[in-house]
């Protein structure tokens, strides 16, 4: 009864961090509005996804224009007439054209491409991205036009990938940032919390009523264990309602809760070792992103782990990984209460 009084004090203690509750609410913000921001993220993640969104002007001239402008304009580019370079580079210059392509036939039939873009904006990077797009098939075309010629078989072009940018994006980058970061935020909370009350001296004052200190340190982590999967729950909720299919909830919840407990008995540990609140966060904050920054070399990675148990893709190693992780959680929580158990001897 005792622990549940100081898990409720400790969450109540939440509404007067700033920090905390501004992070909460942007992760609120991104599960409820993730099919609008979707789209715009995906641009910057992959720009060559918004392929057909946005119109781009290109300019063409030389005497290869017209195997360049077909391929442009096959890639979705809208090919503009020129009738010099002189002239296609004083209406990039007015802002008339995104982008110039200057193609010449070399000795031999090669075709050399010389293309300028505008710099220092987003835009930019979305016509890079188009015209590689486009002279990378031309570029195929002219090898498989070519081939009669060689006299040695030449390297593959590596394949064309066909995956979907949102679906990556979703389930690879987004779901994993909004079930991990509640995690690492009740840790920052367990080391902030502990180290805070060390300072001040009113650990000592919890130790004096009828609690222990492995009382106080249960208290705290039950509210700050079970805050990260009642988080995650709520955004798995609304990432369902935008239409982003959630394959095995449950045990997404179970990979956070065990994530959650790791961080939380690592935060409590080094303020109960360090008890000083600076020094405790700034510890924390580098053993916690060193350790997920390690294990995302592991071939089952965290990241990898939640994604795959989204999109219903988990082998035998996958649930592995689960059960592993959910017994480092009990160890490590285990080592927490043992360590506090010594402390108050």
């Amino acid at each position: 009864m005792r622990r549940l009084v100081l898990a409720r004090r400790t969450l109540g203690s939440l509404r007067s961090e700033k920090t905390i509750v501004l992070a909460l609410v942007i992760q609120l913000f991104i599960a409820g509005f993730s099919s609008f921001l979707v789209v715009g993220l995906v641009s910057l993640y992959d720009p060559g996804s918004t392929e057909g969104a946005i119109e781009v002007d290109v300019g063409v001239t030389g005497n290869a224009s017209g195997d360049v402008a077909a391929a442009l304009a096959d890639d979705g580019l809208r090919v503009v007439p020129a009738e010099s370079e002189a002239a296609a580079s004083a209406a990039f210059q007015r802002g008339e054209l995104d982008a110039l392509v200057h193609a010449t036939t070399q000795p031999g039939g090669r075709v050399l491409v010389e293309a300028t873009a505008p710099e220092g904006s987003f835009r930019t990077t979305l016509v890079v991205s188009e015209l590689k797009s486009a002279l990378s098939a031309l570029e195929r075309e002219q090898r498989a036009g070519f081939s009669q010629r060689l006299t040695r078989q030449p390297l593959d072009l590596p394949p064309e990938e066909r995956s979907n940018p949102y679906f990556s994006f979703t389930y690879t980058v987004l779901l994993p940032l909004l079930a991990f970061l509640p995690a690492f935020i009740s840790g920052s909370v367990m080391a902030d919390s502990l180290a805070e009350e060390a300072e001040r001296g009113t650990l000592e004052l919890l130790r004096v009523a009828p609690l222990s200190l492995r009382d106080v340190v249960d208290g705290k982590a039950v509210a700050l264990v079970g805050l990260a999967p009642a988080q995650v729950a709520l955004w798995l909720a609304l990432l369902s309602y935008n239409g982003t299919a959630i394959a095995n909830p449950l045990a997404v919840l179970a990979l956070v809760t065990g994530v959650a407990a790791v961080l939380v008995a690592g935060g409590a540990a080094l303020a109960l070792r360090i008890g000083a609140r600076r020094e405790a966060q700034l510890l924390y904050s580098f053993v916690a992103l060193g350790a997920f920054g390690a294990a995302s070399l592991l071939p089952q990675s965290p990241q990898n782990l939640v994604a795959r148990l989204a999109v219903d893709s988990a082998t035998t190693l996958t649930w592995l990984t689960l059960a592993a992780t959910l017994v480092a959680a009990a160890l490590a929580y285990a080592g927490l209460r043992w360590f506090a158990g010594g402390g108050e001897a």
